[in-house]
């Protein structure tokens, strides 16, 4: 009986708690509805351009809110009369606190009249009738304020990824009432950003092209792209199949009346940003134009920002951090703060408890107490607050991914930061050079075979993915079990080794050939009495020696010595090829190694390398791969920001 009882009990508290959040997520999902007005309409840009807006207003009419705003290329969906958006602005605080709500399709995209260019060029000086995305975006502000009722005059720009980049431009020539704008995992430059790194193209993002470079010129509120249909589910083996890239041009001619499908236009291109990727493989002028990191002179001092990056970001790690240096460099004057988290892409605006970036568990609550503590108490201080630069945040506030733990610091990198020299010595050891101590060093070289019929995975899961993720902190066993991985490793560390800011591989180099790519990474290697503490950890793995990957960065060698003006590598002779690793915040703990593993490929994350020089490697052909034989020397090294 008392069992019985015990399991009615039972059932009655868990029936009562299943009703109870199923309660609360009904009241979440009806938070905007209840709470909000929704109000579609199109503002006229100072061209004559239509831009497809939708804005949120608080019911309560009794006071005045700011504006907060997104502009995406992603859509403002969802359209029509009634229909609302679940969850609106930044985090669930700035909606739940009521704030104007605004969202808007950028030109060119979805319910936005005009034509698409993929990261728009900023015109400096136009003239009255020109227009760029700073215009769109200074016109748009100055409609909704004069326009939107019960508006305070303040308004705020958010947004992550390409909406990050749109609201790095809100910042340039801004308009007066913009106060604060928060650029999170912004797009910088599309030649470091994304879809290239360094040079290399980052064939891995392959799908995610006709997302950007599908033609449309009129307004829609449904799809008007499609991804290629790649037909298999290993994704190495896919690409290895097809070879040259020029062989993937046929994923990229759409269905037109007026173009014939034929096998003589087999290198046919219709989609306008894989057109571009294929006749720019340089840092020309198109890239050049549409980068955005040279114009951040221009963000006026009455323009707070906060910058927010994840430390373990595929995506956008070179934007943020770029983003943030060089507003800190040219505006002296400015508020300018920088949010550094165990994130990958946008996981700060989740609100999962948990948080783990692939295999690899940070600790909890870490995204829940960024929105809580940090964003929304910056939008509150600028938009609704005084203002003035006693925020109450930190001028730099970054998660040390080694010790699990926040840090706060009043200059990014920090000030109490060393540069020290760590070499790829002999017998695969990383070994330090105190500049002190005049020490005869022999020079040995290291030989090592790409073939590129066996390129390294940089995964070694089977699968095919959309934009790689979790690869930023997967085990890298695999990796230095091969023989076309060169492993450089520390003794087990006495005391612990925290790194601070950017990486550079100083590396001297030779290859039998005339072009190679380079790449190096920057692991900790887990002592074998390591906990197993997270439930995430995929089946073939153990922490137990878990080689986590810090860093990690390629460098296409034709650009060593400059971006603009590709040159070939002269065969066996030694070359310097210097690669900088974007910053860390990493604390390399008493027990634990340093290692540094060096390679030639990371398939199918980036294309392959011919390894012989072509002019153009989007047009090369099959009898242009060659295996080749590379050399590391070792008077290359690391030279790693160490925090004192």
């Amino acid at each position: 009986m008392k069992k019985l009882l015990l399991l009615t009990f039972l059932s009655l508290f868990l029936l009562t708690s299943c009703n109870s959040t199923i309660e609360k997520e009904a009241k979440k999902e009806t938070f905007v509805a209840d709470n909000y007005t929704k109000k579609e309409v199109n503002i006229v840009m100072r061209d004559g351009t239509k831009l497809h807006t939708t804005i949120y207003s608080p019911k309560d009419t009794s006071k005045e809110y700011p504006i907060l705003m997104q502009r995406t290329p992603y859509s403002s969906a969802p359209y029509g009369d009634g229909k609302m958006k679940t969850k609106i602005g930044p985090n669930v605080h700035l909606m739940k606190e009521l704030n104007i709500v605004v969202y808007q399709d950028v030109r060119g995209r979805w319910m936005s009249e005009g034509v698409y260019d993929n990261m728009r060029a900023y015109i400096p000086n136009k003239t009255d009738k020109q227009s760029d995305e700073v215009s769109d975006t200074y016109d748009t502000i100055d409609w909704l304020v004069k326009n939107v009722e019960n508006n305070n005059g303040n308004v705020g720009t958010w947004g992550i990824s390409y909406p990050g980049h749109y609201a790095t431009i809100s910042t340039i020539d801004a308009h007066p009432a913009l106060k604060a704008a928060s650029p999170q995992a912004c797009i910088g430059d599309f030649f470091f950003d994304d879809f290239h790194h360094n040079g290399a193209f980052m064939l891995s993002y392959f799908r995610a092209i006709s997302l950007f470079g599908t033609y449309k010129d009129t307004p829609t509120d449904s799809a008007w792209y499609s991804f290629p249909k790649m037909d298999s589910e290993d994704q190495y083996q896919f690409f290895l199949d097809k070879g040259p890239l020029k062989n993937l041009n046929e994923y990229f001619q759409y269905d037109r009346l007026d173009v014939a499908n034929s096998e003589k236009d087999k290198n046919r291109i219709d989609d306008f940003f894989w057109k571009e990727l294929v006749e720019h493989p340089n840092y020309d002028s198109v890239w050049q134009s549409k980068g955005i990191i040279q114009h951040l002179d221009k963000v006026p001092s009455t323009v707070a920002t906060m910058i927010v990056g994840g430390e373990f970001d595929a995506e956008d790690l070179y934007g943020p951090l770029s983003t943030y240096k060089a507003i800190e460099k040219n505006g002296k004057d400015n508020y300018n703060t920088l949010v550094f988290g165990p994130w990958d892409h946008g996981k700060w605006s989740r609100n999962t408890v948990e948080n783990y970036v692939g295999n690899y568990y940070f600790g909890d609550s870490i995204s829940l107490k960024f929105q809580s503590d940090v964003e929304t108490k910056f939008f509150n201080h600028f938009l609704k607050g005084s203002g003035d630069k006693n925020s109450g945040l930190p001028e730099a506030y970054v998660f040390d991914s080694g010790k699990k733990e926040w840090n706060s610091f009043d200059a990014w990198p920090p000030k109490n930061v060393v540069k020290e020299d760590w070499f790829l010595s002999e017998n695969q050891e990383l070994r330090y050079s105190n500049p002190d101590i005049k020490i005869k060093r022999k020079i040995n070289s290291v030989p090592f075979i790409s073939d590129i019929k066996h390129p390294v995975p940089y995964s070694e899961d089977i699968k095919t993915v959309f934009t790689p993720r979790k690869y930023m902190t997967d085990d890298q066993r695999f990796a230095a079990r091969r023989p076309d991985v060169l492993v450089f490793e520390t003794d087990v560390l006495t005391d612990d080794f925290t790194l601070a800011g950017n990486i550079l591989a100083k590396l001297k180099v030779a290859t039998t050939g005339s072009a190679a790519d380079w790449i190096v990474k920057v692991i900790d290697v887990h002592p074998a009495d390591a906990e197993e503490n997270n439930d995430k950890l995929q089946d073939h793995l153990k922490m137990s020696n878990y080689h986590l990957m810090v860093r990690s960065e390629v460098l296409r060698g034709r650009f060593r010595n400059s971006f603009e003006h590709p040159e070939p590598f002269i065969p066996n002779k030694k070359t310097d090829v210097n690669i900088t690793l974007q910053d860390v915040f990493h604390t390399f703990k008493k027990g634990h190694k340093v290692q540094v593993q060096v390679q030639s490929t990371w398939f199918p994350l980036i294309d392959l390398n011919p390894q012989t020089y072509v002019d153009n490697i989007y047009k090369a052909d099959e009898k242009d791969f060659k295996t080749q034989t590379h050399t590391v020397f070792t008077d290359s090294s690391i030279e790693f920001s160490v925090l004192k």
